[in-house]
C-alpha cells in the first residue's frame, strides 16, 4: 500500500492554458498557483483544509481566472495589436495618392476626430501645426491713397484732353503685361494723355490670342480709374488715320522728366504716340501721387474678367472647405531650367537635356552668362526643385495634413518630378484637381487666363510660398500685402542652401537654422524704401499704405 501510495504521488497531471490568459493574471493570483500544498495549507483566511485538498476547487479558480483574462483581453484588443508581431494583424495605411491630389484626406479625417474630441481644440501635439498658419504681425497697416489737392485739380485738365493718345503693346505672360498695363497706365497721366486699351501680343510660347477683355474686367478698369486718366476702348476716328509716333528703345528706368523732353511735343504734334517694350521702363522711385496712381491700377482697376473671377473663386472656395491651405508657385517648368542657366537635378538624362537646350539657343539664358550652375545655385539665382521645397516646409512646420495648392506650368519630369512633394503632402491640388468637368474646357487654350485662375486661389490662401522669384510671385507678394499683410515666405534660398548640403546636421538643429533665417521673411510689413529700386507693388508701404488711423482708409 505504501508503494502504491508513492507511485500516486509522484503523477502529475498538466493542463494546458494559452499564453494571453497567463499574462492577463496578476502577479498575486500567479504566486497563488505556484506556493506549494503545504504553505497553502497554512493559510486558512479564505479557504479551509479540506476543500484546500479538492481538486474541484483548484479547477474553478483555474476556470476563473481564464475567465477573467479573456474578459480582459476582449476589452483590451485594440491595445495589444500595435505591439503584434504580425503585421498583417494591424491596421494598414493606404498607400499616398501618386496623382496631384490625394483621392482620401485620411490625415484631415484624424484631425478632425481629434478637434471634435476636444471641445473644438485642436490637441497639444498640433500646436505647432497651428504656428505654421499664423498670420504676420501687419502693424495696423491699412490701404490708404489719399491724392493730393494739386494732383486733383490736375486731372479736369487731363480727362477733358481729346488731342493725346497713348497706344501700347504689352509682351509676355500675364503677370508680365500686368505690370507693364500698370505703368503704361502711369505713363499717360504724366503726359496728360488718354489711355487706349492695351493689345496683348501674341505670345510667341504659348500662342495665347486673349484680349485684355478676356482676361479683365474692361468696364471696372474704366471706372475705377476714371478721376485719374480717360480709358478708351479704341481710337476715335478722328485720329484712325493718323500715325503714330512709335517708341521701341526706352532705356531703364526713365523719370517722369525723361518721359516729358522725350515724348511730350511728339504726343502734342502727332497726336498718337505707340509704345512697346515697357518693362521695366519707368522708375522705381516716383513722386507720391503717381506710386499711389501705381497702387490704385495693380490692387483695384486690374480686376479679372467675370467669368475668370468666377471660376477662380470657385477653386479658392474648394480648397477653403478642406481647411487652411498653402499655394505654392513652383518655377519648375523646361523653359524656366534654361533660361535660369540651372539645372532640375531629376537625373542625368534632363540635366543633358537642358545643357542641349541651353547650347542651342543661348539666347534664352537670361542668368548670368560668367557664372557656373554651382555658383549660380549657391548665389540663390536658381529655382528650388521638389525636394527642397518639401525639406523648406518641414522645417518652417508645416503639419503632413497641409492642403497645398500648386500653382505653375507641367514641369520638366511631370508628376515624378513632384514625388518629394507628393510623398511628403498628400493632399496636393492643382486647378485640374479641383474642377469640375468642363469647367476648365472654355480656357483650355489660354494660357494666360490659366495663368489667372492660379494667381486667383493663389492670393486667397492662408499662406503662400514661391519657389523662385517672378512676375507672379512679386505681384501676389503685393496684393497680400494691401490685403492686410497675409502670410507670404520668401524663400532665403542664399543663405540656407549651404545647411542643406551640411549632412552632419541633425534633424532639429537643421529645423531651427531654417526658422532663424526665416522669421523676418514671413510677410511683415517691410518699407519700400529701405533699399533703393523697390517696386511699390511690391511693397506697398509706405507710399499705398499707412497705420495712422485718423488717415482715410479704403
Amino acid at each position: 500500500m505504501a508503494k502504491s501510495k508513492n507511485c500516486d504521488a509522484k503523477k502529475q497531471s498538466y493542463i494546458y492554458v494559452p499564453s494571453q490568459i497567463i499574462n492577463s493574471l496578476s502577479s498575486s493570483s500567479l504566486q497563488s498557483l505556484l506556493v506549494s500544498p503545504k504553505k497553502r495549507n497554512s493559510n486558512k483566511f479564505l479557504f479551509g483544509y479540506n476543500s484546500c485538498r479538492s481538486p474541484r476547487v483548484w479547477l474553478s479558480a483555474l476556470f476563473f481566472f481564464g475567465l477573467v483574462g479573456m474578459l480582459r483581453l476582449r476589452w483590451n484588443v485594440d491595445t495589444l495589436v500595435p505591439f503584434s508581431p504580425y503585421p498583417c494583424l494591424q491596421s494598414t495605411q493606404p498607400k499616398p495618392h501618386l496623382g496631384f491630389a490625394s483621392s482620401i484626406d485620411e490625415v484631415g479625417k484624424k484631425d478632425d476626430f481629434f478637434i471634435a474630441n476636444n471641445n473644438g481644440q485642436p490637441p497639444n501635439y498640433l500646436h505647432s501645426e497651428s504656428e505654421f498658419w499664423k498670420q504676420p504681425n501687419g502693424m495696423g497697416y491699412r490701404p490708404c491713397l489719399d491724392f493730393s489737392a494739386e494732383y486733383r485739380r490736375a486731372t479736369k485738365a487731363i480727362v477733358k484732353d481729346r488731342r493725346k493718345y497713348l497706344l501700347v503693346v504689352v509682351s509676355g505672360g500675364m503677370n508680365q503685361q500686368r505690370n507693364q498695363i500698370v505703368d503704361a497706365v502711369v505713363i499717360a497721366r504724366i503726359l496728360g494723355a488718354a489711355f487706349v486699351v492695351p493689345v496683348l501680343q501674341v505670345n510667341v510660347i504659348w500662342g495665347d490670342e486673349s484680349e485684355f477683355s478676356d482676361i479683365f474686367d474692361l468696364a471696372h478698369f474704366k471706372r475705377v480709374l476714371a478721376d485719374d486718366v480717360r480709358i478708351l476702348s479704341s481710337l476715335p476716328s478722328t485720329h484712325i488715320m493718323a500715325r503714330p509716333v512709335e517708341e521701341n528703345r526706352t532705356p531703364l528706368h526713365v523719370s517722369p522728366q525723361w518721359i516729358r523732353s522725350r515724348y511730350l511735343k511728339r504726343i502734342n504734334r502727332e497726336g498718337v504716340l505707340l509704345l512697346r517694350g515697357l518693362d521695366s521702363r519707368l522708375s522705381k522711385d516716383l513722386p507720391p501721387d503717381l506710386q499711389k496712381l501705381r497702387c490704385k491700377v495693380a490692387f483695384q482697376a486690374l480686376r479679372f474678367a467675370p467669368p475668370v473671377l468666377e471660376l477662380g473663386n470657385k477653386l479658392a472656395q474648394r480648397m477653403q472647405g478642406k481647411g487652411p491651405y498653402l499655394a505654392l508657385h513652383l518655377r519648375m517648368e523646361k523653359d524656366v531650367w534654361v533660361r535660369t542657366g540651372c539645372l532640375p537635378g531629376l537625373s542625368k538624362e534632363y540635366d543633358n537635356m537642358i545643357h542641349n537646350e541651353r547650347r542651342r539657343r543661348p539666347e534664352l539664358l537670361t542668368a548670368r552668362r560668367n557664372m557656373t550652375y554651382h555658383e549660380r545655385k549657391l548665389a540663390g539665382l536658381c529655382p528650388l526643385n521638389a525636394f527642397e521645397v518639401t525639406r523648406l516646409l518641414k522645417a518652417l512646420g508645416a503639419p503632413r495634413s497641409a492642403k497645398i495648392y500648386w500653382a505653375g506650368g507641367q514641369p520638366l519630369g511631370g508628376k515624378e518630378a513632384l514625388l518629394p512633394l507628393t510623398r511628403e503632402f498628400p493632399h496636393f491640388y492643382n486647378k485640374e484637381d479641383l474642377a469640375l468637368p468642363g469647367e476648365l474646357e472654355p480656357f483650355s487654350n489660354k494660357a494666360s487666363i490659366m495663368a489667372a485662375i492660379d494667381y486667383i486661389v493663389s492670393e486667397k490662401s492662408d499662406v503662400f510660398m514661391p519657389s523662385h522669384g517672378g512676375n507672379m510671385g512679386h505681384a501676389i507678394q503685393g496684393h497680400r500685402a494691401y490685403a492686410g499683410h497675409k502670410k507670404y515666405i520668401t524663400p532665403n534660398k542664399r543663405h540656407m542652401l549651404p545647411y542643406f548640403l551640411n549632412s552632419s546636421l541633425l534633424e532639429g538643429e537643421f529645423n531651427r537654422i531654417i526658422k532663424e533665417l526665416h522669421h523676418e521673411s514671413l510677410g511683415q510689413p517691410e518699407l519700400r524704401t529701405s533699399k533703393a529700386g523697390r517696386d511699390v507693388t511690391k511693397y506697398p508701404v509706405p507710399e499705398c499704405m499707412c497705420n495712422n488711423v485718423h488717415t482715410h482708409s479704403l
